[in-house]
């Protein structure tokens, strides 16, 4: 099977790959460049942890194709850190107790990151609704809520 030359950025730096025509983004992520920290939870696009911005858009990764990645801007929870600083979601994330086993932790921060690039100041019921794609089986949501609330204020300087 032919494989596809593909360049695209991945959070911040110009990375290049090969991969098959059939392999989805997320494999290309996990096995092709070692970025695991975006999880498969579903492969049918129903959970949300494979989630990731491709060009700003919230996407995900289980049924995106690696093939049609060309030109195209990435980002996954690996990007979110700045060096050892983490993310204000996910240093919350940590401070209100919003993980457990951390199968849908990376897709829940992406998709807080696309909300609050959008809504820096979203309400309860906003960030509810715009996590709806995102299935955790451990915390009950309540925590995720708060952290992200947290981190949205935090964001704006409140």
């Amino acid at each position: 099977m032919a494989r596809y030359h593909v360049n695209a950025t991945i959070n911040g730096d110009e990375v290049d790959y090969l991969c098959d025509p059939t392999q989805s983004l997320l494999d290309v992520l996990r096995d092709e460049l070692q970025l695991t920290g975006t999880k498969e939870g579903c492969a049918t696009g129903d959970c949300g942890a494979c989630s990731v911005l491709v060009d700003g858009v919230l996407v995900c990764a289980c049924l995106a194709m690696g093939a049609e990645m060309n030109g195209k801007t990435i980002e996954t929870v690996e990007g979110m850190a700045q060096g050892e600083k983490l993310h204000p979601l996910q240093q919350n994330f940590i401070d209100h107790l919003a993980l457990q086993c951390g199968i849908c932790t990376p897709g829940l921060l992406i998709a807080s990151k696309a909300l609050l690039e959008r809504n820096p100041d979203p309400s309860e019921e906003e960030i509810r609704l715009w996590l709806a794609g995102n299935l955790c089986r451990c915390t009950g949501y309540n925590n995720i809520v708060d952290a992200v609330k947290a981190a949205a204020a935090e964001m704006r300087g409140a």
